[in-house]
Protein backbone atom coordinates (compact mmCIF):
# COMPACT_ATOMS: atom_id res chain seq x y z
CA UNK A 1 0.00 0.00 0.00
CA UNK A 2 1.40 3.19 -0.47
CA UNK A 3 0.69 5.79 2.37
CA UNK A 4 2.66 8.41 3.98
CA UNK A 5 2.02 10.66 7.00
CA UNK A 6 1.54 14.36 7.35
CA UNK A 7 0.67 16.83 10.61
CA UNK A 8 -0.85 19.85 9.52
CA UNK A 9 -0.78 23.37 12.22
CA UNK A 10 -3.31 24.79 10.73
CA UNK A 11 -2.72 27.83 12.44
CA UNK A 12 0.55 28.80 11.44
CA UNK A 13 -0.07 27.01 7.95
CA UNK A 14 2.95 24.56 8.00
CA UNK A 15 3.30 20.80 7.47
CA UNK A 16 5.10 18.12 8.78
CA UNK A 17 5.79 15.72 6.17
CA UNK A 18 6.69 11.65 6.89
CA UNK A 19 10.01 10.57 5.29
CA UNK A 20 8.42 9.15 2.57
CA UNK A 21 6.02 12.22 1.32
CA UNK A 22 8.19 12.54 -1.66
CA UNK A 23 8.20 9.47 -2.80
CA UNK A 24 4.50 8.00 -2.05
CA UNK A 25 2.95 11.67 -3.94
CA UNK A 26 5.44 11.60 -6.98
CA UNK A 27 6.76 15.07 -6.02
CA UNK A 28 10.37 15.95 -6.48
CA UNK A 29 11.08 18.37 -3.44
CA UNK A 30 8.39 17.66 -1.03
CA UNK A 31 10.17 20.91 0.95
CA UNK A 32 7.72 22.83 -1.20
CA UNK A 33 4.84 21.62 0.07
CA UNK A 34 5.26 22.81 3.46
CA UNK A 35 2.80 25.32 3.69
CA UNK A 36 -0.96 24.49 3.56
CA UNK A 37 -1.53 26.81 0.56
CA UNK A 38 1.09 25.20 -1.54
CA UNK A 39 -0.33 22.24 -0.64
CA UNK A 40 -3.56 23.35 -1.61
CA UNK A 41 -1.99 24.52 -5.57
CA UNK A 42 -1.28 21.17 -5.92
CA UNK A 43 -4.93 19.91 -5.55
CA UNK A 44 -7.38 19.61 -8.60
CA UNK A 45 -9.66 23.35 -8.67
CA UNK A 46 -12.76 21.54 -8.60
CA UNK A 47 -11.76 19.84 -5.75
CA UNK A 48 -9.83 21.81 -3.46
CA UNK A 49 -11.94 24.16 -1.50
CA UNK A 50 -14.22 20.74 -0.74
CA UNK A 51 -10.72 19.38 0.88
CA UNK A 52 -10.37 22.30 2.66
CA UNK A 53 -13.92 22.12 4.82
CA UNK A 54 -13.63 17.98 4.99
CA UNK A 55 -10.82 18.54 6.87
CA UNK A 56 -11.16 21.48 9.24
CA UNK A 57 -15.09 21.11 9.16
CA UNK A 58 -15.85 24.20 7.72
CA UNK A 59 -16.89 27.76 9.17
CA UNK A 60 -19.06 25.99 11.18
CA UNK A 61 -17.29 23.56 13.20
CA UNK A 62 -18.18 22.55 16.67
CA UNK A 63 -15.93 23.93 19.45
CA UNK A 64 -13.40 21.87 21.08
CA UNK A 65 -14.12 18.90 18.85
CA UNK A 66 -12.13 16.40 17.04
CA UNK A 67 -13.58 16.25 13.67
CA UNK A 68 -12.64 12.61 11.61
CA UNK A 69 -12.33 12.70 7.99
CA UNK A 70 -12.09 10.35 5.05
CA UNK A 71 -11.67 12.31 1.74
CA UNK A 72 -11.00 11.67 -2.01
CA UNK A 73 -9.84 14.02 -4.23
CA UNK A 74 -7.11 14.62 -7.40
CA UNK A 75 -3.70 15.50 -6.53
CA UNK A 76 -1.32 16.89 -8.80
CA UNK A 77 2.13 16.42 -7.96
CA UNK A 78 3.51 18.40 -11.01
CA UNK A 79 0.79 21.24 -9.63
CA UNK A 80 -2.26 22.54 -12.10
CA UNK A 81 -0.20 22.92 -14.96
CA UNK A 82 1.15 19.64 -14.76
CA UNK A 83 -0.19 16.53 -16.76
CA UNK A 84 0.46 13.82 -14.14
CA UNK A 85 -2.55 13.18 -12.02
CA UNK A 86 -3.30 10.84 -9.38
CA UNK A 87 -5.82 9.73 -6.63
CA UNK A 88 -5.36 9.70 -2.89
CA UNK A 89 -7.57 8.98 -0.04
CA UNK A 90 -6.98 11.30 2.68
CA UNK A 91 -7.94 10.12 6.30
CA UNK A 92 -7.34 11.42 9.92
CA UNK A 93 -8.57 14.13 12.70
CA UNK A 94 -8.52 17.48 13.05
CA UNK A 95 -8.54 19.67 16.30
CA UNK A 96 -10.52 22.64 16.88
CA UNK A 97 -10.23 25.85 19.45
CA UNK A 98 -12.90 27.02 21.97
CA UNK A 99 -14.01 28.90 19.09
CA UNK A 100 -14.52 26.13 16.34
CA UNK A 101 -11.08 27.24 14.50
CA UNK A 102 -9.05 24.56 12.93
CA UNK A 103 -5.82 23.88 14.92
CA UNK A 104 -3.94 20.94 14.08
CA UNK A 105 -4.94 17.99 11.58
CA UNK A 106 -2.94 14.88 11.97
CA UNK A 107 -3.97 12.31 8.94
CA UNK A 108 -2.21 9.83 6.11
CA UNK A 109 -2.30 10.12 2.28
CA UNK A 110 -3.22 6.71 0.27
CA UNK A 111 -2.96 6.57 -3.17
CA UNK A 112 -6.07 4.63 -4.83
CA UNK A 113 -6.33 3.64 -8.11
CA UNK A 114 -8.38 5.52 -10.66
CA UNK A 115 -12.12 6.76 -9.62
CA UNK A 116 -13.67 5.35 -12.32
CA UNK A 117 -11.90 1.99 -11.96
CA UNK A 118 -12.23 2.18 -8.43
CA UNK A 119 -16.32 2.51 -9.13
CA UNK A 120 -16.43 -0.29 -11.12
CA UNK A 121 -14.11 -2.76 -8.60
CA UNK A 122 -15.87 -1.79 -6.11
CA UNK A 123 -19.39 -0.11 -6.28
CA UNK A 124 -20.56 -0.64 -2.88
CA UNK A 125 -17.73 1.56 -2.04
CA UNK A 126 -19.77 4.55 -4.02
CA UNK A 127 -23.58 2.94 -3.99
CA UNK A 128 -26.32 2.34 -1.96
CA UNK A 129 -26.66 -1.40 -2.36
CA UNK A 130 -30.20 -1.76 -2.31
CA UNK A 131 -31.25 1.86 -4.54
CA UNK A 132 -27.48 1.61 -6.75
CA UNK A 133 -27.77 5.75 -6.07
CA UNK A 134 -24.54 7.44 -4.44
CA UNK A 135 -24.45 6.82 -0.96
CA UNK A 136 -24.16 9.02 2.34
CA UNK A 137 -20.75 9.57 1.96
CA UNK A 138 -20.40 10.25 -1.92
CA UNK A 139 -23.86 12.22 -1.79
CA UNK A 140 -22.02 14.36 1.10
CA UNK A 141 -19.02 14.75 -1.29
CA UNK A 142 -21.25 16.30 -4.37
CA UNK A 143 -22.83 18.93 -1.62
CA UNK A 144 -19.72 19.53 -0.29
CA UNK A 145 -18.28 20.23 -4.33
CA UNK A 146 -21.80 21.74 -4.78
CA UNK A 147 -20.63 24.68 -1.75
CA UNK A 148 -16.97 25.32 -3.25
CA UNK A 149 -18.23 26.05 -6.48
CA UNK A 150 -21.09 28.32 -4.87
CA UNK A 151 -18.79 30.33 -3.30
CA UNK A 152 -17.15 31.32 -6.08
CA UNK A 153 -19.90 31.84 -7.98
CA UNK A 154 -23.31 34.06 -7.80
CA UNK A 155 -25.21 30.90 -8.87
CA UNK A 156 -27.28 29.76 -6.26
CA UNK A 157 -27.98 25.66 -5.61
CA UNK A 158 -30.07 23.18 -2.99
CA UNK A 159 -30.09 20.88 -0.89
CA UNK A 160 -33.24 19.11 -0.98
CA UNK A 161 -34.28 16.05 1.93
CA UNK A 162 -36.84 13.28 0.78
CA UNK A 163 -38.09 11.38 3.38
CA UNK A 164 -40.99 8.52 2.56
CA UNK A 165 -43.64 8.99 5.28
CA UNK A 166 -45.01 6.36 7.27
CA UNK A 167 -42.51 3.96 6.08
CA UNK A 168 -42.35 1.92 9.75
CA UNK A 169 -46.30 1.46 9.18
CA UNK A 170 -45.29 0.29 6.11
CA UNK A 171 -42.86 -2.48 7.21
CA UNK A 172 -45.44 -3.50 10.05
CA UNK A 173 -47.99 -3.88 7.99
CA UNK A 174 -46.48 -5.64 5.13
CA UNK A 175 -42.97 -6.52 5.83
CA UNK A 176 -38.98 -5.05 5.69
CA UNK A 177 -38.62 -6.68 2.43
CA UNK A 178 -41.95 -4.86 0.75
CA UNK A 179 -40.70 -1.51 2.83
CA UNK A 180 -37.13 -2.17 0.80
CA UNK A 181 -39.29 -2.51 -2.48
CA UNK A 182 -41.02 0.84 -1.98
CA UNK A 183 -37.58 2.37 -0.83
CA UNK A 184 -36.21 1.30 -4.43
CA UNK A 185 -39.33 2.48 -6.58
CA UNK A 186 -39.58 5.88 -4.68
CA UNK A 187 -35.64 6.34 -5.28
CA UNK A 188 -36.11 5.50 -9.13
CA UNK A 189 -38.82 7.40 -9.64
CA UNK A 190 -37.47 10.84 -7.58
CA UNK A 191 -34.28 10.14 -10.23
CA UNK A 192 -36.17 10.26 -13.01
CA UNK A 193 -37.37 13.84 -12.55
CA UNK A 194 -34.52 15.24 -11.86
CA UNK A 195 -32.30 17.54 -14.15
CA UNK A 196 -29.11 15.62 -15.63
CA UNK A 197 -26.81 18.18 -13.51
CA UNK A 198 -28.45 17.15 -9.81
CA UNK A 199 -27.73 14.13 -8.15
CA UNK A 200 -28.99 12.01 -6.12
CA UNK A 201 -28.10 9.31 -3.11
CA UNK A 202 -29.74 7.79 -0.24
CA UNK A 203 -29.28 9.75 2.69
CA UNK A 204 -30.76 7.08 5.69
CA UNK A 205 -32.89 3.92 5.53
CA UNK A 206 -36.04 6.48 4.53
CA UNK A 207 -34.42 9.72 3.16
CA UNK A 208 -32.99 10.15 -0.43
CA UNK A 209 -30.95 13.50 -0.07
CA UNK A 210 -30.53 15.75 -3.46
CA UNK A 211 -28.28 18.47 -4.86
CA UNK A 212 -29.78 20.96 -7.14
CA UNK A 213 -27.47 22.95 -9.17
CA UNK A 214 -28.02 26.49 -10.83
CA UNK A 215 -31.68 26.70 -9.33
CA UNK A 216 -33.47 29.69 -7.89
CA UNK A 217 -36.07 30.01 -5.06
CA UNK A 218 -39.16 29.50 -7.26
CA UNK A 219 -37.57 26.67 -9.55
CA UNK A 220 -36.33 24.85 -5.96
CA UNK A 221 -40.07 24.83 -4.65
CA UNK A 222 -41.31 23.77 -8.65
CA UNK A 223 -38.71 20.72 -8.84
CA UNK A 224 -39.71 19.53 -4.82
CA UNK A 225 -42.98 19.56 -6.06
CA UNK A 226 -42.65 17.05 -8.97
CA UNK A 227 -40.42 15.20 -6.65
CA UNK A 228 -43.68 14.70 -4.21
CA UNK A 229 -46.55 14.65 -7.26
CA UNK A 230 -44.23 11.78 -8.37
CA UNK A 231 -44.19 9.43 -5.68
CA UNK A 232 -48.35 10.12 -5.06
CA UNK A 233 -49.86 10.59 -7.96
CA UNK A 234 -49.71 6.50 -8.36
CA UNK A 235 -49.45 3.61 -6.35
CA UNK A 236 -46.23 1.60 -5.97
CA UNK A 237 -46.79 -2.14 -7.43
CA UNK A 238 -44.97 -4.40 -5.04
CA UNK A 239 -44.95 -8.41 -4.27
CA UNK A 240 -48.14 -8.33 -2.07
CA UNK A 241 -49.61 -5.87 -4.01
CA UNK A 242 -50.14 -2.02 -4.56
CA UNK A 243 -48.98 0.26 -1.53
CA UNK A 244 -49.52 3.30 -1.30
CA UNK A 245 -46.32 5.97 -0.71
CA UNK A 246 -46.05 9.68 0.04
CA UNK A 247 -42.88 11.85 0.52
CA UNK A 248 -42.49 15.32 2.25
CA UNK A 249 -39.60 17.42 1.27
CA UNK A 250 -37.08 19.69 3.13
CA UNK A 251 -35.22 21.91 1.00
CA UNK A 252 -32.05 24.37 1.61
CA UNK A 253 -30.65 27.05 -0.32
CA UNK A 254 -26.98 26.79 -1.11
CA UNK A 255 -25.03 29.14 -0.22
CA UNK A 256 -27.31 32.07 0.97
CA UNK A 257 -28.36 29.54 4.15
CA UNK A 258 -25.83 27.16 4.31
CA UNK A 259 -21.93 27.63 4.02
CA UNK A 260 -21.32 23.54 4.53
CA UNK A 261 -21.93 20.44 4.47
CA UNK A 262 -22.86 20.01 7.93
CA UNK A 263 -25.46 23.36 8.30
CA UNK A 264 -27.17 22.32 4.50
CA UNK A 265 -27.66 18.59 6.12
CA UNK A 266 -29.00 20.29 9.35
CA UNK A 267 -31.54 22.89 7.93
CA UNK A 268 -33.01 20.86 5.49
CA UNK A 269 -33.78 17.73 7.98
CA UNK A 270 -34.72 20.94 10.00
CA UNK A 271 -37.14 21.88 7.16
CA UNK A 272 -38.11 18.30 6.52
CA UNK A 273 -39.64 17.74 9.99
CA UNK A 274 -41.41 20.95 9.32
CA UNK A 275 -43.08 19.49 6.57
CA UNK A 276 -44.07 16.08 8.11
CA UNK A 277 -45.39 18.03 10.92
CA UNK A 278 -47.98 19.52 8.30
CA UNK A 279 -51.52 18.70 7.75
CA UNK A 280 -51.58 20.19 4.70
CA UNK A 281 -48.26 20.72 2.40
CA UNK A 282 -45.06 18.67 2.91
CA UNK A 283 -43.17 20.77 1.52
CA UNK A 284 -40.93 23.21 3.54
CA UNK A 285 -38.08 25.41 2.77
CA UNK A 286 -35.35 26.25 5.33
CA UNK A 287 -35.80 30.26 6.65
CA UNK A 288 -32.95 31.14 9.11
CA UNK A 289 -34.57 32.42 12.36
CA UNK A 290 -32.11 34.01 14.75
CA UNK A 291 -34.07 33.06 17.92
CA UNK A 292 -33.83 29.57 16.50
CA UNK A 293 -29.89 29.67 15.54
CA UNK A 294 -29.28 30.85 19.41
CA UNK A 295 -30.98 28.15 20.85
CA UNK A 296 -29.47 25.88 18.77
CA UNK A 297 -25.83 27.87 19.55
CA UNK A 298 -27.12 27.33 23.29
CA UNK A 299 -27.35 24.17 23.59
CA UNK A 300 -24.21 23.31 21.33
CA UNK A 301 -22.26 25.07 24.16
CA UNK A 302 -23.85 23.10 26.89
CA UNK A 303 -23.82 20.18 25.34
CA UNK A 304 -20.03 21.02 24.78
CA UNK A 305 -19.51 22.14 28.09
CA UNK A 306 -21.06 18.66 29.47
CA UNK A 307 -18.46 16.92 27.92
CA UNK A 308 -15.93 18.91 29.20
CA UNK A 309 -17.25 18.67 32.95
CA UNK A 310 -16.98 14.82 32.16
CA UNK A 311 -13.68 14.72 30.56
CA UNK A 312 -12.70 16.90 33.49
CA UNK A 313 -14.42 15.26 36.27
CA UNK A 314 -16.82 17.83 36.97
CA UNK A 315 -19.85 16.35 37.39
CA UNK A 316 -20.60 15.79 40.82
CA UNK A 317 -22.99 14.61 43.37
CA UNK A 318 -25.32 16.42 46.28
CA UNK A 319 -27.21 14.66 48.77
CA UNK A 320 -30.61 15.28 49.61
CA UNK A 321 -31.93 12.87 52.87
CA UNK A 322 -35.18 10.87 52.37
CA UNK A 323 -36.74 10.45 55.91
CA UNK A 324 -38.76 7.78 57.90
CA UNK A 325 -42.37 8.83 58.68
CA UNK A 326 -42.94 9.26 62.54
CA UNK A 327 -38.77 9.65 63.71
CA UNK A 328 -37.43 12.12 60.61
CA UNK A 329 -34.42 10.16 60.21
CA UNK A 330 -32.63 9.94 57.54
CA UNK A 331 -32.80 6.48 56.01
CA UNK A 332 -31.71 6.78 52.78
CA UNK A 333 -29.66 9.94 50.49
CA UNK A 334 -31.24 10.86 47.30
CA UNK A 335 -27.80 11.67 44.95
CA UNK A 336 -28.40 14.27 42.51
CA UNK A 337 -26.55 15.55 39.73
CA UNK A 338 -24.49 18.84 39.92
CA UNK A 339 -21.84 20.09 37.32
CA UNK A 340 -19.03 22.16 38.26
CA UNK A 341 -18.31 25.37 35.70
CA UNK A 342 -14.81 25.92 35.01
CA UNK A 343 -15.21 29.36 36.75
CA UNK A 344 -16.40 27.41 39.91
CA UNK A 345 -20.04 27.65 39.97
CA UNK A 346 -22.06 25.15 40.66
CA UNK A 347 -25.22 24.52 38.68
CA UNK A 348 -28.16 21.36 39.52
CA UNK A 349 -28.96 19.32 36.62
CA UNK A 350 -32.22 20.73 35.63
CA UNK A 351 -29.83 23.55 33.71
CA UNK A 352 -28.31 21.11 31.08
CA UNK A 353 -30.10 17.71 31.86
CA UNK A 354 -32.53 18.07 28.69
CA UNK A 355 -29.71 19.31 26.48
CA UNK A 356 -28.24 16.16 27.41
CA UNK A 357 -30.98 13.90 26.30
CA UNK A 358 -31.11 15.62 23.23
CA UNK A 359 -27.16 15.37 22.49
CA UNK A 360 -27.78 11.45 23.45
CA UNK A 361 -25.03 12.31 26.38
CA UNK A 362 -27.32 10.92 29.65
CA UNK A 363 -26.20 7.46 29.30
CA UNK A 364 -22.65 8.71 29.37
CA UNK A 365 -24.18 10.89 32.80
CA UNK A 366 -25.52 8.05 34.36
CA UNK A 367 -22.45 5.51 34.25
CA UNK A 368 -20.32 8.88 35.64
CA UNK A 369 -23.11 9.29 38.57
CA UNK A 370 -22.85 5.59 38.74
CA UNK A 371 -19.35 5.61 39.73
CA UNK A 372 -19.63 8.58 41.82
CA UNK A 373 -22.16 6.83 44.11
CA UNK A 374 -20.18 3.21 44.24
CA UNK A 375 -16.73 5.09 45.72
CA UNK A 376 -19.60 6.48 48.26
CA UNK A 377 -20.66 3.94 49.46
CA UNK A 378 -17.26 2.11 49.80
CA UNK A 379 -16.12 5.17 51.71
CA UNK A 380 -19.21 5.22 54.09
CA UNK A 381 -19.93 1.70 54.99
CA UNK A 382 -23.26 2.51 56.54
CA UNK A 383 -24.73 5.03 54.11
CA UNK A 384 -27.58 4.32 51.94
CA UNK A 385 -28.15 5.91 48.47
CA UNK A 386 -30.60 6.21 46.07
CA UNK A 387 -29.67 7.12 42.09
CA UNK A 388 -32.10 8.20 39.30
CA UNK A 389 -31.42 6.50 35.76
CA UNK A 390 -32.76 7.69 32.39
CA UNK A 391 -34.82 5.95 29.85
CA UNK A 392 -31.83 5.20 27.79
CA UNK A 393 -29.78 3.92 30.42
CA UNK A 394 -32.52 1.49 31.68
CA UNK A 395 -32.46 -0.57 28.40
CA UNK A 396 -28.23 0.02 27.99
CA UNK A 397 -26.45 -3.22 28.99
CA UNK A 398 -22.92 -1.44 29.11
CA UNK A 399 -24.37 0.28 32.07
CA UNK A 400 -25.72 -2.68 34.32
CA UNK A 401 -22.19 -4.12 33.11
CA UNK A 402 -20.53 -1.12 34.80
CA UNK A 403 -22.67 -1.74 38.17
CA UNK A 404 -21.42 -5.29 38.19
CA UNK A 405 -18.02 -4.06 37.76
CA UNK A 406 -18.26 -1.22 40.25
CA UNK A 407 -19.59 -3.05 42.92
CA UNK A 408 -17.31 -6.79 41.99
CA UNK A 409 -21.38 -7.65 42.94
CA UNK A 410 -20.61 -7.34 46.25
CA UNK A 411 -23.59 -7.55 48.14
CA UNK A 412 -22.21 -5.27 51.19
CA UNK A 413 -22.42 -2.52 48.43
CA UNK A 414 -25.59 -3.39 46.18
CA UNK A 415 -27.67 -4.08 48.96
CA UNK A 416 -27.56 -0.17 50.11
CA UNK A 417 -28.21 1.07 46.34
CA UNK A 418 -31.03 1.76 45.45
CA UNK A 419 -32.18 2.99 41.66
CA UNK A 420 -34.59 4.90 40.83
CA UNK A 421 -36.69 4.63 37.24
CA UNK A 422 -39.31 7.01 36.51
CA UNK A 423 -42.98 5.75 35.98
CA UNK A 424 -43.06 6.64 32.25
CA UNK A 425 -39.95 4.73 31.32
CA UNK A 426 -41.20 2.16 32.88
CA UNK A 427 -44.68 2.10 31.21
CA UNK A 428 -43.45 2.75 27.94
CA UNK A 429 -42.01 -0.52 27.69
CA UNK A 430 -43.21 -2.71 30.59
CA UNK A 431 -41.06 -5.95 29.47
CA UNK A 432 -37.97 -4.08 29.04
CA UNK A 433 -38.70 -2.27 32.32
CA UNK A 434 -39.45 -5.72 34.28
CA UNK A 435 -36.10 -7.25 32.81
CA UNK A 436 -34.55 -4.47 33.96
CA UNK A 437 -35.85 -4.33 37.48
CA UNK A 438 -34.76 -8.44 37.93
CA UNK A 439 -31.35 -8.02 36.94
CA UNK A 440 -31.05 -5.40 39.73
CA UNK A 441 -32.96 -7.03 42.32
CA UNK A 442 -31.27 -10.16 41.46
CA UNK A 443 -27.55 -7.97 42.13
CA UNK A 444 -28.89 -7.11 45.34
CA UNK A 445 -30.58 -3.59 44.82
CA UNK A 446 -33.96 -2.26 45.38
CA UNK A 447 -35.79 -0.62 42.63
CA UNK A 448 -37.96 2.56 43.33
CA UNK A 449 -40.53 3.62 40.66
CA UNK A 450 -40.11 7.60 40.60
CA UNK A 451 -42.54 10.25 39.79
CA UNK A 452 -45.42 8.01 40.70
CA UNK A 453 -48.90 8.85 39.59
CA UNK A 454 -47.80 10.61 36.60
CA UNK A 455 -48.16 7.90 34.36
CA UNK A 456 -50.91 6.68 35.62
CA UNK A 457 -49.19 2.95 36.14
CA UNK A 458 -51.92 0.46 35.94
CA UNK A 459 -52.37 -1.99 38.67
CA UNK A 460 -51.07 -4.90 36.45
CA UNK A 461 -48.06 -2.85 35.32
CA UNK A 462 -47.30 -2.18 39.34
CA UNK A 463 -47.22 -6.13 39.85
CA UNK A 464 -45.04 -6.89 36.90
CA UNK A 465 -43.05 -4.57 37.73
CA UNK A 466 -41.68 -5.75 41.31
CA UNK A 467 -40.52 -2.80 42.41
CA UNK A 468 -39.79 -1.93 46.26
CA UNK A 469 -40.70 1.62 46.37
CA UNK A 470 -42.98 4.68 44.63
CA UNK A 471 -42.31 7.84 45.24
CA UNK A 472 -45.10 10.22 44.23
CA UNK A 473 -45.03 13.24 42.40
CA UNK A 474 -44.20 15.80 43.65
CA UNK A 475 -46.57 17.78 41.27
CA UNK A 476 -50.04 16.07 43.62
CA UNK A 477 -48.06 16.57 47.33
CA UNK A 478 -47.43 20.45 46.75
CA UNK A 479 -50.71 21.60 46.98
CA UNK A 480 -52.27 19.46 49.72
CA UNK A 481 -54.24 20.91 52.08
CA UNK A 482 -55.37 23.47 48.93
CA UNK A 483 -56.62 21.04 46.90
CA UNK A 484 -59.15 17.73 47.61
CA UNK A 485 -58.77 15.99 44.17
CA UNK A 486 -54.95 16.36 44.96
CA UNK A 487 -55.20 15.05 48.48
CA UNK A 488 -57.62 12.22 47.49
CA UNK A 489 -55.64 11.49 44.89
CA UNK A 490 -52.30 10.77 46.94
CA UNK A 491 -54.33 8.68 49.11
CA UNK A 492 -55.29 6.61 46.78
CA UNK A 493 -51.93 6.83 45.49
CA UNK A 494 -50.38 5.22 48.90
CA UNK A 495 -53.37 2.73 49.08
CA UNK A 496 -52.52 1.55 45.91
CA UNK A 497 -48.99 0.80 46.74
CA UNK A 498 -49.66 -0.85 50.40
CA UNK A 499 -51.99 -3.16 48.79
CA UNK A 500 -48.70 -4.45 46.92
CA UNK A 501 -46.67 -4.34 49.87
CA UNK A 502 -44.40 -1.53 48.30
CA UNK A 503 -43.41 1.18 50.18
CA UNK A 504 -44.33 4.75 49.42
CA UNK A 505 -42.15 8.09 49.62
CA UNK A 506 -43.63 11.60 49.41
CA UNK A 507 -41.70 14.48 47.70
CA UNK A 508 -41.54 17.86 47.60
CA UNK A 509 -42.28 18.25 51.30
CA UNK A 510 -42.38 22.04 51.95
CA UNK A 511 -43.90 22.48 55.24
CA UNK A 512 -45.02 20.86 58.18
CA UNK A 513 -48.87 20.54 57.27
CA UNK A 514 -47.69 18.82 54.06
CA UNK A 515 -45.80 16.84 56.63
CA UNK A 516 -48.75 15.30 58.94
CA UNK A 517 -50.94 15.05 55.58
CA UNK A 518 -48.96 12.66 54.54
CA UNK A 519 -48.26 10.68 57.88
CA UNK A 520 -51.72 10.49 58.51
CA UNK A 521 -52.34 9.35 55.14
CA UNK A 522 -50.17 6.86 56.13
CA UNK A 523 -46.75 7.53 53.55
CA UNK A 524 -43.64 5.70 54.68
CA UNK A 525 -40.96 7.93 53.40
CA UNK A 526 -41.03 11.39 52.90
CA UNK A 527 -38.31 13.74 51.38
CA UNK A 528 -37.82 17.76 50.37
CA UNK A 529 -37.06 20.75 51.54
CA UNK A 530 -38.69 20.76 54.90
CA UNK A 531 -36.27 18.08 56.17
CA UNK A 532 -33.00 18.63 54.29
CA UNK A 533 -31.81 20.45 50.95
CA UNK A 534 -29.62 18.54 48.66
CA UNK A 535 -25.69 19.18 50.34
CA UNK A 536 -22.77 18.63 47.98
CA UNK A 537 -21.15 15.01 49.11
CA UNK A 538 -17.65 15.65 49.94
CA UNK A 539 -14.13 13.63 48.71
CA UNK A 540 -14.96 9.99 49.16
CA UNK A 541 -12.51 9.38 51.49
CA UNK A 542 -13.92 11.74 53.68
CA UNK A 543 -17.72 11.58 53.17
CA UNK A 544 -20.09 10.57 56.42
CA UNK A 545 -23.63 10.59 56.60
CA UNK A 546 -24.80 14.06 57.70
CA UNK A 547 -27.63 15.13 59.91
CA UNK A 548 -30.83 16.53 58.44
CA UNK A 549 -30.67 19.96 57.65
CA UNK A 550 -32.92 21.91 59.55
CA UNK A 551 -36.46 22.63 57.86
CA UNK A 552 -36.31 25.16 55.37
CA UNK A 553 -38.45 27.09 53.15
CA UNK A 554 -39.24 25.44 49.44
CA UNK A 555 -37.72 27.19 47.21
CA UNK A 556 -40.19 30.08 45.65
Amino acid sequence: MHATAYRWDVAGDTIDWADNAGVVLGVDDIAKLRRGRAFALHIDAEHAGARYDGVTGGPHATPGAALHYCLHYRLLPEGRRGKRALWVEDTGVCFTDADGRPMQAQGTLRVIADRRQQERQHPAANHDELTGQLNRTRLTEALTTLLSNASRSPINGAFLLAGVNDLTLINETYGFDVGDEVITVVGRRLGRVLRGKDCIGRFSSNKFGIVLHDCDTNGIEAIARRLMEAISSSVVDTSVGAVAATISVGAVIIPENASSARSAIGHALQALDTGRSNRGDQYCQYVPCERHESERRHKVAIADEIIRALNDRRMMIALQPIVTSRSHEPEVYECLLRMRRTDGTVISASEFIGVAEQFGLAKLIDYRVLELAIDLLRASPKIKLALNVSAATATDPQWMAGLEGFTGKDRSLTERLTIEITETTAISDVKAAVKFVTALKELGCRVALDDFGAGYTSFRSLRQLGVDMVKIDGSFIQNLGNDAEDEMFVRTLIDLARSFGVVTVGEWVGDERTMKLLEKAGVSYMQGYFFGKPELAKDAGETKPAAPSKPAKPAG
